[in-house]
């Protein structure tokens, strides 16, 4: 089974540039498809990115496509959110996932989680 532990979120201004990390131990990292989602406060957890196991292919929210980019790095079991053109409306817990099954867009597909990196962004 597979621990996943975030790092990298903090308050930044709007406009701004933030590097998520995700660090996983246990389990095969290179067997998972990775994901990352997000929760603001009273709203759903939604997709934001995710990425296959092998790097080949990615897929994007609407929201955030052209302004983040995910990628990852088997041999050091990390994966990460490249943030852009921050805007105050991407401020939410950032979640990593991982799933067996493959790559999916909604969060059914990811039976692994981390605990979350608050980002703010300020106006």
């Amino acid at each position: 089974q597979v621990q996943l532990v975030e790092s990298g979120g903090r308050l930044v201004r709007a406009g701004g540039s933030l590097r998520l990390s995700c660090a996983a131990s246990g389990g095969t990292f290179s067997s998972y498809a990775m994901g990352w989602f997000r929760q603001a406060p009273g709203t759903e957890r939604e997709f934001v990115a995710a990425i296959r196991s092998t790097g080949s292919r990615t897929y994007y929210a609407d929201s955030v496509q052209g302004r983040f980019t995910i990628s990852r790095d088997n041999a050091k079991n990390t994966v990460s959110l490249q943030m852009n053109s921050l805007k105050p409306e991407d401020t939410a817990v950032y979640y990593c996932a991982a799933s067996v099954t493959g790559l999916g867009t909604t969060s059914t597909f990811y039976p692994y989680w981390g605990q979350g990196t608050q980002v703010t962004v300020s106006s």
